[in-house]
């Protein structure tokens, strides 16, 4: 799978693309007169989204945006500059989906409760959007969808007492495991749907590595394990228990730190 990167265009374009609806209010000028547009940005990039979801993040070029909207792509330009603004918008957009609470609004009442929200809510975002796994988002997006998701795990990491710098970080790792793995999962799903095929018949139709190549004495502790039926029922089932598990374990991690001395 090809990878873009976010963060790609102007830096001052981009964010007054990315902030346009948070400005403060202008002083109401004059209307003019002419025809109203039929095209506004939020169209542009809802339209982006939509062809990314149903054919694939290249569809969502700009001249196949532009087909999409009925309009020619020299049109589409005079709402937003190039493909990586546009990208930009869509990942931001698409961030800002998460029924997360903004400060002020009821949340659950554990931090760990609050951490698995944004589990929850994370891995259905990738599910229904499997295009953002293909986007590394090393320079972000950093618009109000972005930021509000930070804002999140950052409150929610600030009741356990730690310092300052360990708040930062345990959001940032915390971020770090759940992004990434709910990718992966999104990745796997999108391979299963393009490829018609389960990851346990590819498996299957490979079962002559264990028959014919598998040696049990260069692999006495994957041999144990799979005699003693530690590799559970199938890859979706494992898949879900180490994501689980290794949450868990993070969590566990981080809480511990609230007996100790900063």
């Amino acid at each position: 799978m090809a990878v873009r990167h976010s963060g790609g265009g102007s830096a001052d374009r981009t964010l007054a693309l990315l902030w346009r609806n948070h400005k403060p209010a202008q002083p109401s000028q004059q209307t003019k007169l002419g025809r109203r547009p039929t095209l506004d940005l939020d169209k542009v990039v809802d339209a982006g989204i939509a062809l990314a979801d149903e054919q694939g993040l290249a569809a969502a070029s700009m001249s196949g945006v532009a087909k999409a909207l009925g309009v020619g792509t020299m049109t589409l330009y005079t709402y937003v500059p190039s493909k990586e603004e546009l990208l930009d918008l869509m990942v931001d957009q698409v961030l800002a989906e998460r029924d997360l609470p903004a400060p002020g609004e009821p949340r659950p009442t554990g931090w760990r409760d609050q951490i698995n929200l944004y589990s929850e809510q994370t891995r259905a975002m990738f599910h229904r959007h499997p295009w953002l796994a293909s986007i590394s988002t090393i320079r972000p997006p950093v618009g109000p969808g972005m930021l509000a998701a930070r804002e999140y795990l950052l409150s929610a990491c600030a009741v356990l007492g730690l310092s300052p710098r360990q708040t930062n970080t345990a959001a940032l790792a915390i971020t770090t495991y759940i992004d990434s793995a709910a990718g992966l999962e999104a990745e796997s799903d999108q391979l299963e749907r393009q490829t018609g095929q389960s990851h346990d018949a590819w498996w299957t139709e490979r079962w002559d590595l264990w028959e014919t190549y598998f040696d049990q004495d260069r692999h006495p502790t994957m041999t144990a394990i799979w005699n003693a039926k530690g590799y559970g029922d199938g890859t979706r089932e494992a898949a879900d228990e180490s994501y689980r598990f290794g949450l868990d374990r993070l969590l566990d991690g981080i809480e511990s730190l609230r007996t100790r001395t900063p």
